[in-house]
């Protein structure tokens, strides 16, 4: 029996009128509601509360509800969001479900599914709570305290406890092998081998001895007979890094081998058998590829049967400390001398800068510097010139961009004006600079903006910029 009671449910909506319909469609829930007209208010109340369920609108005078999806679902339990709005956008719709919506409703929506959805959500969310209490999940070597690496965590755990097919995404250093190790050791086949294999660097002429394993004399310099991988991975897990890079001559084999479990060794008539779990890495968008025939479609849906998607180093900076002080302790005693102290300014460089290798980037970094520096304690000045230019560059840039924002400001106020027309005039302008600069590519201007495509779309209709 689901506990409704204990349950919090928030409507973020700018019309009051909506806002108000759903509270009195909800009035006889069980469930505690609550509200707010702007996003930055709606965010403000998720950053507050743990709710279970988020009704969220797109459009809002302070920004699309789109784009505020992932910061949402940034907390070790998320919220189940269902999207409402008054527009029918399929390039919306399929956002808001590829970034984990619950459901996509067009208003308006009659009272009987919004106390229909409402219900399942909050019955999902509730047995969802109840099983993440019940794991246990070990992984020392996963540093990190941040919402978003410890919803990771949620969700390696939930996969540990299955033996599905399971794909980790993430930028290269990101610590995908690292989870892959985690959820083996956590799952039922903890006692078997964790067999890891980097398709990047294997020829496509050795791929197949290298998987599958060969006879003696199968081919030149095959002098004895030799296991495969694959076979190795019995009982365990077989870790594929960078499956993207799968030659597609083997892709057809592996994908006989992940329905029946069987497979033939290179010169061998005698089929064998391995039971494994597969845990395939990659930071390539492996559905693109698909449509450009570069990878098998059937392959990739027998693949995909669980997600994991790891962020990357700048987008969970409040972990930067921890990482840098378990890699600085770590080198120390390794290299048998006093442990060295992180001064505060040492670590604001570290934490404004970007990290494009993530964390291998800064683990490495920080094992150079360690074994570099004299001193006990780090400064700045121990730290690579890269990455010292880089961060006062960019403080530079900062600094010369707020000037000039300054300067439009002034300009834009000199005559009196509502905040509504201030903020249309500064959007249109933003809108008709970052057009130029993409050269009329939507997809350039979406990377430098930030904002979601169907929320762009919206704005350069509204503002008339073609």
């Amino acid at each position: 029996m689901v506990d409704f009671e204990n349950q919090r449910v928030l409507i973020i909506d700018d019309d009051e009128g909506v806002v108000n319909t759903m509270l009195r469609v909800f009035r006889n829930d069980p469930a505690q509601i609550d509200y707010a007209f702007t996003i930055k208010d709606g965010l403000a109340k998720v950053e507050q509360n743990d709710f279970d369920v988020v009704f969220l609108d797109v459009n809002f005078p302070d920004g699309s509800g789109l784009d505020i999806i992932e910061c949402i679902f940034n907390r070790a339990l998320p919220p189940q969001v269902i999207i409402m709005t008054a527009f029918a956008d399929q390039d919306g719709a399929e956002l808001a479900i590829e970034h984990g919506a619950w459901d996509y409703l067009v208003k308006p929506v009659s009272p009987k599914d919004l106390r229909l959805q409402l219900k399942r959500a909050l019955e999902y969310q509730a047995n969802k709570k109840q099983v993440s209490e019940n794991l246990k999940f070990e992984a020392p070597a996963i540093i990190g305290s941040s919402k978003i690496i410890q919803t990771c965590l949620i969700q390696a755990a939930q996969i540990a406890a299955s033996d599905a097919n399971v794909i980790i995404k993430g930028e290269t250093g990101t610590g995908k092998e690292l989870f892959a190790k985690a959820i083996h050791e956590n799952s039922a086949r903890r006692n078997g081998n964790f067999i890891v294999v980097d398709c990047s660097v294997l020829s496509e002429n050795l791929i197949e001895s290298i998987l599958f394993g060969h006879e003696k004399g199968a081919f030149t310099n095959a002098d004895k007979k030799t296991k495969g991988l694959i076979s190795l991975a019995h009982g365990g897990t077989l870790f594929l890094d960078e499956i993207g890079e799968l030659p597609k001559s083997i892709q057809s084999s592996f994908l006989r081998v992940l329905q029946e479990k069987h497979f033939r060794p290179v010169g061998s008539e005698q089929e064998q058998y391995s039971d494994f779990r597969l845990i395939c890495a990659t930071n390539r968008n492996l559905d693109q590829m698909a449509s450009k025939g570069l990878f098998r479609e059937d392959l990739l849906y027998r693949l995909k049967s669980l997600i994991l998607k790891l962020p990357a180093l700048k987008n969970r900076r409040e972990d930067i400390l921890s990482l840098a002080k378990y890699q600085a302790d770590k080198c120390c005693q390794q290299q048998n001398m006093p442990q060295k102290e992180l001064t505060s300014e040492f670590i604001e460089i570290l934490e404004k800068y970007d990290w494009p290798g993530n964390v291998r980037e800064l683990m490495n970094v920080i094992e150079a510097t360690v074994a570099q520096a004299q001193e006990n304690i780090l400064i700045p000045f121990h730290l690579p010139y890269f990455i010292r230019s880089k961060v006062i560059g960019q403080s530079l840039k900062n600094n010369q961009s707020s000037a000039n924002a300054h300067a439009i400001i002034e300009w834009i106020c000199s005559e009196p004006m509502t905040y509504k027309e201030f903020m249309n005039i500064v959007e249109k302008k933003y809108l008709e600079a970052a057009f130029l600069r993409g050269n009329g590519n939507i997809h350039k201007m979406v990377e430098q903006s930030g904002v979601s495509r169907a929320a762009l779309y919206n704005k350069l209709k509204k503002h008339n910029v073609k």
